[in-house]
């Protein structure tokens, strides 16, 4: 099949052209904007299947070529092969030929930047490292103890009145707290940031504003940890090894605050739209027979925070779904249309609760790095809310609900709620200021026994001990500094130094054999 952009962007159709339709273009292709696109996607992607397969021309705004990739396989082959389908936007053959001008409403999202998600290969791997070895450091615990704490601060400011606007007053506003709190920057949470971070995103006449207060804070705070080094994962992607400039520093902080903040504000917004609106929905999570995480995850399938993904852009002439790609084409990861493939799910209707075979996260080497967190926001939000308000009620007819679209995300506008009004929350007064996981002794996990002498492991060279040996000192040591010269083994433990017994190692698949050989023989 040849590749169906035999058109000049901008030239008109003639007349009497079905292509006059609001929702095509030149060529007959549907774009991907407009009225049918933000309305109704789901019914756009059912077309775009029946009329093309797994992937579908489309066009983007100024009618501009690019494909859209609807079958999930499809999507992980383009997702997982960056030696055919690049990150790096500089190779879209509109940009080189003037199809796209600088001012596109979409190019905040193309323009190429220094940032993990326009990289390939060993660029992106040393960037893309800086990020995934500092949200390791993120202690998991302390952070949901924060996410309760913001959303119960949340419910507060409303719990008394009995109605609330759950978008605006409770799901816009926790990613940007947590965020704020890991990137240790909490006093710059504010409804500036929150309504700027919300605008960037929405191509707006202020968008370009909105980006630069964000960076100027982000800035501020970069600054703030080269001279002052904080627990927070602001300071860990300063001084990661992959010594990243300030530049390069600010704009993954961007880029995380922004993708976590959108994604996981829609998350919320759309779980609880599907918890006040599905019956079964409602009755299988209050009656115990689904998890807020199980519901979360079920919801990721349904209504997943971004739609698509732009973009891909073909390294070469290649072959994917049937269509024949030119070089430099642009590509967009259908996240939505690919979680309802028939393929991988011809009933719709089917439970999908702990399945994370979805893309709601995109695939391959681009795989979101922080969508544990921003599962635990959505988890522990939604958990902290339903359980002071167990009596929420939408406070409108769902038909009334509205969204606003693009061609990567819904979002809904509003999600009026009413609720008997209850009192507020006493908080916890501990300040939760440490975000860092805590760097445990080696010793702290050992079984106190009593101390004896222990034979040098064979593996040790002689005068020397390993440093998780027992009876050697607990070492703290900053992640990825340089080990330490172990100590020399003396032979005998420091007295009072738990250390287990040198005979359970070689003798537990042996005990564990005799357990189950009395499992089977009925004793």
């Amino acid at each position: 099949m040849t590749t169906p952009f035999h058109h000049e962007p901008g030239v008109s159709p003639p007349p009497q052209c079905p292509a006059h339709n609001l929702g095509t273009g030149p060529g007959g292709l549907r774009r991907l904007y407009g009225p049918e696109a933000e309305n109704d996607p789901a019914g756009l992607y059912d077309k775009l299947r029946a009329e093309h397969g797994t992937v579908a021309p489309v066009l983007l705004h100024g009618d501009v070529p690019a494909w859209l990739v609807l079958g999930h396989s499809e999507n992980l082959h383009l997702t997982r092969t960056p030696s055919q389908f690049s990150r790096d936007s500089r190779r879209w053959r509109a940009l080189h030929d003037g199809s796209v001008a600088p001012d596109h409403p979409l190019a905040p999202i193309f323009t190429w930047q220094p940032v993990c998600v326009f990289a390939d290969g060993a660029k992106h791997e040393r960037q893309r490292g800086a990020v995934t070895d500092s949200m390791e450091r993120i202690d998991t615990r302390g952070v949901r103890r924060h996410i309760n704490r913001f959303s119960n601060r949340l419910v507060n400011d409303f719990s008394e009145k009995g109605s609330a606007d759950l978008v605006s007053q409770f799901a816009e506003h926790l990613p940007m707290m947590v965020m704020c709190a890991i990137f240790g920057m909490p006093e710059e949470y504010d409804e500036r940031l929150v309504q700027a971070a919300r605008d960037m995103t929405r191509g707006t006449e202020t968008a370009v504003a909105s980006n630069a207060h964000i960076v100027s804070v982000l800035t501020r705070l970069v600054e703030r940890r080269r001279a002052e080094p904080a627990p927070d994962f602001a300071t860990w992607l300063v001084e990661h090894p992959a010594t990243m400039s300030d530049i390069e520093v600010v704009e993954h902080l961007r880029l995380i605050l922004i993708a976590a903040y959108e994604s996981t504000a829609n998350l919320i917004a759309n779980v609880l739209r599907m918890v006040l609106t599905d019956p079964r929905f409602r009755a299988r999570l209050s009656g115990g027979h689904m998890t807020v995480p199980e519901a979360v995850e079920q919801t990721l399938w349904d209504e997943p925070p971004f739609t698509a993904v732009f973009g891909r852009w073909a390294v070469g002439d290649t072959e994917l779904g049937g269509q024949q790609i030119k070089a430099g084409d642009a590509l967009l990861v259908g996240i939505a249309p690919a979680n309802t493939d028939p393929t991988v799910r011809p009933d719709l209707t089917a439970n999908m609760e702990g399945n994370r075979a979805h893309l709601a996260f995109s695939g391959g080497p681009h795989e979101c790095p922080g969508q544990d967190i921003g599962r635990a926001i959505a988890d522990v939000g939604v958990d902290a809310l339903l359980m002071r308000l167990p009596d929420l009620e939408l406070g409108t007819e769902e038909g009334e609900l509205r969204w606003v679209g693009n061609i990567m995300s819904r979002h809904l506008v509003e999600l009026p709620v009413k609720f008997a009004p209850s009192p507020q929350q006493k908080l916890d007064s501990d300040p939760l200021s440490v975000m860092a996981r805590a760097v445990r002794p080696a010793g702290d996990w050992e079984i106190s026994s009593p101390a004896r002498p222990v034979p040098e492991p064979a593996h040790s060279i002689a005068g020397m001990q390993p440093a998780h040996a027992p009876g050697a000192a607990p070492q703290h040591r900053p992640a990825a500094a340089p080990a330490e010269t172990p100590a020399p083994a003396t032979g005998e433990p420091a007295p009072g130094t738990a250390v287990i017994p040198q005979q359970r190692r070689p003798a537990a698949p042996a005990r564990l054999w005799q357990a189950v050989s009395r499992w089977w023989n009925g004793y």
